[in-house]
């Protein structure tokens, strides 16, 4: 698909409003949603995808417009956005089952039973450990995560930051505020490998797009050697991670 084919989709779908042109936040958006679709094409033909803590389905309503998946469901808690994606859904040019469902990522009863892929675009802070423990809980075979912001929302940030401190060797509070980081987005791959999922992390799109372009792409193959080598991995994590912040308190 085109950079062309994805801007005109997004307005149709969002602004539906004749001589009215995209802003320069939605052009941005529009570039994020070209790369980030070239991705999802890999999931099968008339596949079940959610879009979890979708805001406005942006990217679960373009895949629906430009992507031959079969089946849309979308997560979102905000009502307005929810009324905002529901709107959109009426200017679809393909016919699909969409369903929008008001609810929070966390809440397990909102979430089909084994979706072929879901994808989350700036899931904001523990919005991504949500998603990421829902994809397992769910069994999706594919899981295409951007995280978004990195405040106390995120379960590991804490530990992280303790382990960091924990070195004694980085002063520097910048510094260890991304050695931090990086290491919530560690466990987080852990996480996802330990309950079997291939992994794979890379910037989907250059940094001038988005400073948030770090993807997650996950693939159930329930690889027993990659599981048992994740799990110690993560057990490993996690101790360090508590012996750190019980000797601070």
């Amino acid at each position: 698909m085109s950079f062309d084919e994805v801007r005109s989709v997004l307005h149709r779908l969002f602004i539906a409003s004749a001589g009215t042109a995209l802003r320069k936040e939605d052009e941005q958006k529009s570039r994020e949603l070209g790369a980030l679709l070239a991705r999802l094409a890999r999931i099968r033909k008339g596949a079940h995808l959610v879009d979890a803590a979708a805001g406005k389905a942006s990217v679960g309503l373009v895949a629906a417009e430009l992507l031959p998946i079969g089946a849309l469901t979308v997560l979102e808690r905000d009502p307005k956005r929810v009324e905002a994606c529901r709107d959109a859904v009426t200017r679809l040019g393909r016919s699909l089952p969409v369903d929008v469902r008001h609810a929070d990522v966390g809440d397990a009863e909102a979430w089909p039973a084994r979706p072929d892929a879901v994808v989350a675009l700036h899931a904001c802070g523990g919005a991504s450990d949500a998603v990421i423990d829902a994809a397992i809980r769910s069994e999706a075979r594919f899981l295409f995560l951007v995280p978004c912001c990195y405040g106390s929302s995120v379960p590991f940030l804490e530990q992280a930051a303790a382990n960091v401190r924990a070195m004694g060797v980085v002063t520097d509070d910048l510094l260890r505020r991304r050695m931090a980081v990086s290491l919530v987005d560690a466990e987080r791959k852990l996480r996802l490998e330990a309950a079997g999922y291939e992994t794979e992390l890379d910037e989907f799109t250059g940094a001038t797009v988005t400073p948030h372009n770090l993807l997650f792409t996950a693939r159930r193959t329930c690889s027993d050697k990659r599981m048992a080598t994740a799990r110690e991995r993560l057990a490993a994590m996690h101790a360090i991670g508590r012996s750190a912040t019980s000797r601070e308190l």
